[in-house]
């Protein structure tokens, strides 16, 4: 298929597009190229690799390419029609290492003629957009997935994050609030920038389904209070969880909180846990291949992020069906709607987020209807039936469409 090479001389723009239409409903697979940093478990991750995975076979052919091939998702993609590649910049993005790989991708997309590229993290927008620009593919799909908290957002190099997502076709926020951020900016057109929910595994999260067994020791008999989380950072809020424990055990003294999640900052919040003297209310599970079963065996989630894009955790709580507790704060606020599906709460209030979980587990009715509510509301619009859909819709848009990537 030789989607890239320049037409013909004579050959009309109305027989290009018609010949793109051709293609996209009835032809050969498309090529899709997808770029991520890692295959760590995290969510632009997770959400890049079940897509890679969901997407139609007879539509779309898709190599997934990663700036580090290392992380437990490595497994979820082996024996897959999908190839892995790496483009490891050695150095960082901005070094010598950085553009070589940026030139080898750019060949690369070049050499197999892709349709398609689809960046999804701050990391891999940055070779992945000025690659496929200069291999001239013609849909170029950027990514911004956080309310820019990341420190390189916030440098002088911010400058060139929004030039190089000029460069692409559009970018796609998982979030409205990031969405309108960007508008706010003013350095990206509103019709550049689109937004596509997360989409989570509603069978896979299905609580009455499946057997959860004993998942959990040492866990007592009291109520579980749950936090799903990365503990790369603070953004989670696991030190805002700590900080309310005590508010909660002086009313249910047997509760014991849940953290699943590993990072560079577990250490911090196991002595901020220890300086407490609330080591044996707290269980530091580190990484978990059973997530869903650790929540089937709990009875309240929180996740009182300082900033969040949309929280694939936050999903999952309400697939499960959990009562679930998160701060007011980005796409937060597009999964839960307070009082009907869940609690919202200010971000980095200890105290209101200790009320928010005493007034559940005070109201066990109450805390029951959040968890059936938020389920069905998850079930409705959040699936990833209804991501792949919106994806490819987007794709044979865009590729029908065929504008030039730079505006």
């Amino acid at each position: 298929m030789n989607t890239t090479e320049p037409a013909e001389a004579g050959t009309s723009r109305d027989s290009q597009l018609a010949a793109r239409k051709a293609m996209v409903d009835d032809g050969p697979p498309c090529r899709v190229f997808f770029l991520v940093d890692s295959l760590d478990v995290g969510g632009s991750e997770s959400q890049a690799v079940e897509l890679a995975l969901r997407l139609s076979r007879a539509r779309y052919a898709v190599t997934l390419g990663c700036l580090r091939m290392q992380g437990p998702l490595l497994g979820r993609l082996q024996g897959s029609a999908v190839p892995v590649v790496e483009f490891h910049p050695r150095g960082g993005i901005d070094s010598l290492g950085g553009a070589r790989q940026l030139l080898r991708l750019a060949w690369l997309l070049r050499r197999e003629r892709f349709d398609v590229v689809h960046t999804h993290d701050l990391w891999s927008n940055l070779i992945g957009v000025p690659a496929a620009f200069l291999a001239r593919v013609p849909v170029i799909v950027a990514s911004q997935r956080d309310l820019s908290h990341l420190p390189w957002y916030k440098s002088r190099r911010r400058v060139w994050l929004r030039r190089i997502q000029g460069l692409s076709t559009v970018v796609l926020a998982n979030a409205g609030s990031i969405r309108e951020q960007l508008i706010q900016e003013g350095h990206l057109r509103a019709e550049k920038i689109r937004v596509i929910h997360n989409g989570v595994d509603l069978e896979k999260f299905d609580r009455d389904a499946r057997n959860s067994g004993v998942v959990l020791a040492n866990a007592g008999s009291g109520k579980r209070i749950v936090l799903v989380g990365n503990m790369t950072s603070e953004v989670k809020g696991h030190s805002v969880l700590i900080h309310a424990a005590p508010k909660i055990l002086r009313e249910f003294s047997d509760a014991r909180f849940i953290l699943v999640g590993d990072g560079a900052c577990r250490k911090q919040f196991e002595t901020q846990v220890g300086d407490l003297g609330l080591e044996k209310q707290f269980l530091f599970l580190g990484r978990r291949d059973d997530v869903p079963e650790v929540l089937a065996v709990c009875d309240i989630a929180v996740l009182p992020s300082r900033t969040e894009g949309l929280p694939n955790a936050l999903l999952e709580y309400l697939a499960v069906g959990l009562a679930s507790v998160g701060s007011n704060v980005g796409g937060n606020a597009e999964i839960v709607k307070d009082g009907v599906s869940g609690l919202l709460v200010p971000p980095e209030n200890a105290e209101l987020l200790a009320d928010a979980v005493l007034r559940l587990l005070r109201d066990p009715d109450l805390a029951r209807r959040l968890g059936h509510s938020g389920r069905e509301y998850v079930q409705r619009r959040f699936g990833f039936d209804q991501l792949v859909e919106q994806i490819e819709r987007l794709y044979s848009e865009l590729l029908r469409r065929r504008e030039p990537a730079y505006r």
